[in-house]
């Protein structure tokens, strides 16, 4: 008897064993699935959940496509707009450029501004000193006309003796040019006359002329013009070169002379007046 209670209370216990290892074993199959995220192994989702969670990705990733392509187009507007601001800028910085210069030549213009004016003014001054001079050679001209007309011409021993009066001893020495004189005062031709009736291409002989003598210089009459000789005429001239050669009135270097054809390259200055 004793026996057989031995082996019924270690039965029991061998029962009683195998349902805790049993019980354990299902308990650590509960928690299997904690231990294993623990570790770091994900724990499966069902197709519900997998299902759920696909479109909310999709999603995310269409809002980054949208905004990415909204960077772009917007990167795109900025260079356009910068492509576009470029010519203006250009435009801007050549207008400041013209308008710095504009600034400084205008800052350099009063200086020449008043030396423009100062030489205006003294050109005025010039013109206005001229014309009193042309109206005062004029009116003394007028005045001389009157003075020199003659009652009659000079006889031809009068002639003689004026123009032999005014034979130089040395011409290269006595004879003066109209701006050694100071410049030509006497009355001036008017152009369309003079190239009508003067100059190389209308020669005359004095002595064809009529011829008076006034205050010891001769004048001959041609044309309409009287021309009182002031030059003395070169020693090596003949003596009768008044009677026997050609001769012509020249406008040169601003004033009147008389050139002998037969001698070129002489001129004898000559005053003019009116008859």
């Amino acid at each position: 008897m004793k026996r057989i209670g031995i082996i019924s209370t270690a039965a029991l216990f061998a029962v009683f064993g195998f349902t805790a290892a049993a019980r354990a074993q299902d308990h650590d199959q509960d928690a299997a699935p904690d231990h294993h995220q623990e570790d770091g192994k994900p724990a499966k989702q069902n197709p519900e959940q997998d299902k759920a969670a696909k479109p909310e990705h999709q999603e995310q990733r269409h809002d980054q496509d949208n905004q990415n392509d909204k960077q772009n187009k917007e990167k795109m507007e900025r260079q356009e707009q910068h492509q576009e601001k470029q010519p203006a800028a250009q435009n801007q910085e050549q207008e400041q450029q013209k308008k710095e210069n504009d600034e400084r030549e205008k800052a350099g213009k009063p200086d020449q501004q008043r030396e423009d004016q100062r030489m205006n003014d003294q050109q005025r001054r010039d013109e206005q000193r001229n014309n009193e001079q042309q109206n005062n050679d004029q009116h003394r001209v007028q005045q001389d006309n009157r003075q020199a007309q003659p009652e009659h011409r000079a006889s031809a021993s009068e002639q003689q003796s004026a123009w032999h009066e005014h034979r130089a001893h040395t011409w290269q020495s006595e004879h003066r040019s109209w701006q050694q004189r100071g410049g030509y005062h006497g009355f001036r031709i008017p152009e369309d006359r003079f190239r009508v009736a003067f100059g190389p291409a209308h020669p005359f002989r004095i002595v064809s002329f009529p011829v008076v003598v006034v205050e010891g210089f001769p004048r001959f009459l041609v044309n309409g013009f009287w021309f009182e000789v002031v030059d003395p005429w070169p020693e090596y001239w003949s003596d009768n070169w008044y009677e026997n050669d050609n001769c012509y009135i020249d406008y040169y270097d601003d004033g009147y002379y008389l050139t002998d054809v037969r001698y070129p390259g002489v001129r004898l200055a000559v005053n003019v007046f009116v008859q």
